[in-house]
């Protein structure tokens, strides 16, 4: 591929970012009521790739698929190759609690990666991907005969918008063929508000409203292997594991809180907490994961991830701006951090690869699942999350012959939380888009 093009094809994701990054941040990333706890709503890492395979990839190797989820994995290629991933999707939830019902729609970027070699067994990502998404907003009416006698109508309202991105680099080498290490540098970054409101219907009452802004950022590390063990003929088992560290968060804390009315407003309440690393502030937690993946030849793949994060001690429950409600009443829920756990399985069928008669054989069909313990409690019960998903990726034939690029298209089914104990379930439906692109860009040229 000529310099020109090159120019052109980063300039043009560059801005496809962008734009949806800016979209986000004038939207809502992602709506869901869990969303208003410590940073919101936990995105499920990985490309369009990783996310139709039920969400795993800590084993996976593929040489046409840029994997993202351990650095290791960025060794699995041709020599002069270079992969590109970009992918979209967009959530559509449905609630109910008790006879209450609501839904909400969102859409955001799900990731953008670009790796290319820098040795012969080595290689190199860097890339952008969303990390977490606050987005809820609810109201409710006082109910009371004799407060409303008093008072009139009140109502109180709140609101949160926002979210973490996070930008790495990483790379992968392999030694002897089968053995993979990786070192991967991750920078979480982002801005979240809440805020909450009481209005008074008569003006007599001055009404009030108070909230927080986030404006966070962290540094950690994220460190994979992988070792693939061939069995007989085309058969190949891999086995992974990936560490990330727990991200101390810096940046600042703006608490306010004022009343307002028909004759004025007064700033009852106006602090800004500056975090600088001290150990009582706040951490996203550390990861520890773990893959197998069963590969036969280019037909089908098949592959089980585990992981487990401990968020007890990351301080959320305890830091203002993170906790949400911090006590249980008739019309508050409380959160309070706990470990998180998930089982992932995925897999994956290509009738052939290589078929020139019949253009849906050459697909790659995928189906996965997972069962997922949230980061979070909500009123001492935990929350669990469990989906289906499903994937096809449609193959782009080059006039050259290359293979590697296509279209991938997703979906997940699932379901959060449940309606035992005046609970908040929740339903979705979400879709993804994904384009991957390979190419040969470090080809010496043999005539001038």
């Amino acid at each position: 591929m000529s310099g020109r093009i090159f120019s052109r094809t980063v300039a043009l994701l560059a801005a496809i970012v962008m734009s949806a990054v800016w979209s986000g941040a004038q939207t809502y990333s992602s709506f869901t009521p869990y969303s208003s706890f410590a940073v919101g709503d936990l995105h499920t890492l990985g490309s369009t790739y990783n996310r139709t395979m039920g969400g795993t990839g800590i084993a996976g190797r593929n040489n046409y698929y840029l994997n993202i989820m351990n650095p290791a994995a960025v060794s699995a290629r041709d020599t002069l190759s270079v992969l590109i991933d970009y992918s979209m999707y967009q959530d559509n939830k449905y609630f109910r609690q008790g006879g209450m019902k609501g839904a909400g729609n969102t859409f955001n970027i799900g990731d953008l990666a670009v790796s290319f070699p820098i040795w012969k067994t080595a290689a190199m990502m860097v890339g952008i991907q969303p990390y977490s998404a606050t987005g809820y907003g609810y109201r409710y009416a006082v109910e009371d005969p004799e407060v409303i006698g008093r008072t009139g109508n009140i109502t109180y309202s709140a609101l949160g918008r926002g979210g973490l991105y996070q930008a790495f680099a990483g790379a992968g080498v392999t030694f002897w063929r089968r053995f993979s290490v990786g070192a991967q540098v991750n920078y979480i970054f982002g801005q979240i508000a809440r805020s909450y409101k009481e209005t008074f219907e008569l003006a007599s009452f001055n009404g009030a409203q108070n909230g927080y802004t986030l404006q966070l950022k962290g540094i950690n590390g994220k460190f994979g292997f992988q070792y693939a063990q061939p069995i007989s003929g085309k058969a190949k088992l891999t086995l992974g594991a990936t560490y990330t560290m727990k991200t101390p968060l810096k940046g600042f804390v703006e608490g306010f809180k004022y009343s307002s009315g028909s004759a004025a407003t007064d700033t009852l309440y106006h602090k800004v907490d500056t975090l600088v690393g001290s150990p009582a502030n706040p951490y996203l937690a550390s990861e520890i994961g773990v893959g197998v993946n069963f590969r036969y030849d280019d037909k089908w793949c098949a592959e089980i991830d585990f992981t487990m994060s401990d968020w007890t001690g990351s301080r959320m429950a305890s830091t203002p701006g993170f906790m949400g409600n911090a006590v249980t009443t008739a019309t508050h829920s409380s959160f309070a951090a706990t470990s998180s756990r998930s089982i992932r399985a995925g897999f994956e069928y290509t009738p052939n690869r290589n078929d020139i008669r019949y253009y849906f054989k050459k697909c790659s069909y995928r189906i996965g699942g997972y069962y997922r313990n949230e980061y979070y409690k909500l009123d001492g019960r935990d929350v669990n999350t469990a989906a289906l998903t499903f994937g096809v990726t449609l193959p782009i034939t080059r006039q050259d012959g290359l293979r590697g690029n296509g279209i991938t298209l997703g979906m997940e089914l699932g379901q959060r939380g449940s309606l035992a104990g005046n609970m908040i379930r929740e339903r979705f439906i979400n879709f993804t888009f994904g384009f991957n692109m390979y190419d040969i860009w470090f080809l010496k040229p043999k005539y001038n």
